[in-house]
């Protein structure tokens, strides 16, 4: 899988005509990478003016011998190799090994518009941006996933981030995956490899700092599909919990608001959780104030139309207590890991 690597580093494959550089990270995708490539394949972009760089990292299921199945027929499909198997790395080595002008991100749990590469470079030439992306419209196979699917849509469960507005088009702090000029992304000197979380957030901001725009259109349409378990989704939000403060410390760019609820939230419930056990006061506190979100998950969970009948809607009131508990204890456990860390300067 690193022939194209090396044959790109002695020059003897580099064609001209790629205009763009599809990068994949993948790692163990079997249930998804087929639909994923079926719906590139589906592209209006012209073929011969584009290349699929998917970046394995060593995937345990049958991934790699889909893509292969697909790479017999369709030459302009490869398959590089990441053997350090984070997110960051994969898109690092995609990168590295690319040859188109513009650089589309995409993700393997998600579908694709037919014109969404098409879409993403028609905008990154229209509004001068530097990064462009469309909205992250959730999806689900499974009732558990289309539950979490409900809840990346809701402000009750992640805060209404504008990326998860469908119709939102401007300029933003970030945007789904994204599409860019490749010399754009090498002048800042690729993805920061410390980060095999929140990888994203911490490109744009430093795309930002170095005074590039972030620009989405409901134009680039895709479909994500969550995790699709509660474990899965707990493990994956106290990951970003967690690398969401070495964002922020990196950076020294203050938390916002939605950033701190969930810390709050679960030190609350540890604090006065225990003084409730001594002290009458800090019962009613703890009760009133548990009762409240009691309340409010309640109403976001029934009155979220995506979410179909009375058991899915409990299902969401737990899917919204997962996000803030993982996310809160993973951001408690960032304090404490990178309090003595110090990142390279932006």
């Amino acid at each position: 899988m690193t022939d194209l690597i090396e044959q790109r580093e002695t020059g003897s494959q580099a064609d001209p005509a790629i205009e763009v550089s599809v990068v994949v990270p993948i790692l163990n995708e079997e249930a998804y990478i087929g639909p994923c490539i079926e719906s590139i394949l589906k592209q209006d972009f012209p073929r011969e003016r584009m290349e699929v760089l998917f970046v394995d990292g060593d995937s345990e299921d049958k991934t790699t011998a889909i893509i292969a199945q697909y790479q017999e027929k369709y030459p302009f499909i490869h398959c590089l190799h990441n053997p350090g198997r984070t997110v960051q790395l994969a898109l690092n080595i995609g990168i590295r090994a690319a040859v188109g002008e513009y650089i589309v991100r995409l993700d393997a749990h998600s579908e694709y518009a037919d014109d969404y590469i098409s879409q993403s470079i028609a905008t990154l030439k229209k509004t001068g941006a530097d990064n462009v992306g469309g909205p992250m419209i959730a999806c689900g196979k499974n009732a558990v996933q289309k539950v979490v699917a409900a809840a990346y849509h809701s402000p009750f469960a992640l805060g209404g981030g504008k990326f998860h507005i469908a119709d939102y088009e401007g300029y933003v702090d970030t945007v789904f995956l994204g599409a860019y000029k490749r010399q754009t992304i090498l002048d800042l000197g690729l993805y920061d490899e410390d980060f095999p979380r929140s990888e994203d957030d911490e490109f744009n901001m430093r795309l930002h700092a170095h005074g590039g725009k972030v620009y989405m259109t409901p134009a680039i349409k895709s479909r994500y599909y969550p995790r699709d378990s509660y474990r899965k989704v707990f493990k994956q939000y106290y990951e970003y919990g967690v690398w969401k403060v070495a964002v922020i410390k990196k950076h020294k760019k203050p938390a916002r608001l939605s950033h701190l609820v969930p810390i709050s939230f679960v030190l609350f419930i540890a604090v006065f959780g225990l003084l409730s056990l001594f002290f009458s006061p800090a019962r009613w506190v703890f009760g009133g104030v548990m009762g409240l979100y009691l309340l409010l998950d309640i109403y976001f969970s029934f009155s979220n139309k995506r979410v179909k009948g009375f058991v899915n809607k409990l299902r969401l009131m737990w899917v919204h207590f997962i996000l803030h508990i993982s996310y809160g204890l993973g951001f408690l456990q960032g304090i404490f890991q990178f309090a003595g860390k110090t990142f390279q300067p932006v």
